[in-house]
């Protein structure tokens, strides 16, 4: 099949889209793994689901979905580091990062703007990534603070 979009125009197009920037981290054999998410979204109220895309080529991805629970972690303004340390590939991301291990068992980032704690439904291939939807089973939120964006390929703040 020929291809119609270029994917540089479709990243470049699709980045003008701003979206949050979240942290799925859960716990595999004790020992926290995790990765930036701007890929998330709520997906139902009844029963409440979310559902967020993780690339097939995620080293962290499948350490999560063995453990059937993450948190999602929706990152503030002021924790940009937090997102670069867990953007990237490697051993020891969460060194730099501070965090607990939650009652269900998930990450949770500390000063993160909310959480939800999640347990895995489904997943299904789409593309180059996983679409995973999951049940919110625990969530919480600061009650202040402004979210860290992503817009055109640059993080950017918001004040709402």
């Amino acid at each position: 099949m020929e291809r119609l979009i270029e994917p540089d125009a479709f990243r470049d197009v699709l980045g003008r889209f701003a979206s949050g920037i979240t942290v799925v981290a859960g716990l595999d054999e004790g020992e926290p793994v995790g990765f930036a998410c701007q890929s998330f979204a709520s997906l139902s109220l009844d029963p409440p689901l979310v559902m967020l895309a993780a690339g097939r080529t995620s080293v962290s991805w499948p350490r999560i979905e063995r453990a059937g629970r993450f948190c999602v972690n929706i990152l503030a303004a002021e924790q940009r580091d937090i997102c670069a340390e867990l953007g990237r590939s490697g051993p020891d991301k969460f060194a730099a990062v501070p965090w607990s291990v939650s009652e269900h068992g998930t990450v949770r980032i500390d000063g993160a703007l909310a959480a939800l704690e999640c347990e895995l439904r489904a997943v299904h291939e789409a593309g180059d990534h996983y679409l995973a939807t999951a049940e919110v089973v625990a969530l919480d939120a600061r009650e202040d603070g402004s979210p860290l964006l992503y817009f055109r390929s640059r993080y950017a703040v918001g004040a709402f």
